[in-house]
């Protein structure tokens, strides 16, 4: 499966589909706490990441919170 991951292709071999958590689980698994996932523009909330399925070809935007002003 080829996804686009914050501008960046990835290639999961061995999956047709992946649900968010998944591939959070793969590809951050130590640092998912303080993040936002948006998959196409459109923001997926925590609640729905275990049920979110990503198809081929999505582009993904991971983003981290920190701190500062």
């Amino acid at each position: 499966m080829e996804i686009t991951i914050n501008n960046t292709l990835k290639i999961f071999e061995g999956y047709d589909s992946l649900s968010v958590q998944q591939l959070l689980n793969l590809e951050i698994p130590e640092r998912q706490k303080g993040i936002a996932l948006a998959i196409n523009n459109t923001v997926i909330p925590r609640s729905e990441w275990q049920h979110h399925r990503i198809q081929r070809q999505d582009k993904i935007i991971i983003i981290k919170a920190t701190q500062g002003g």
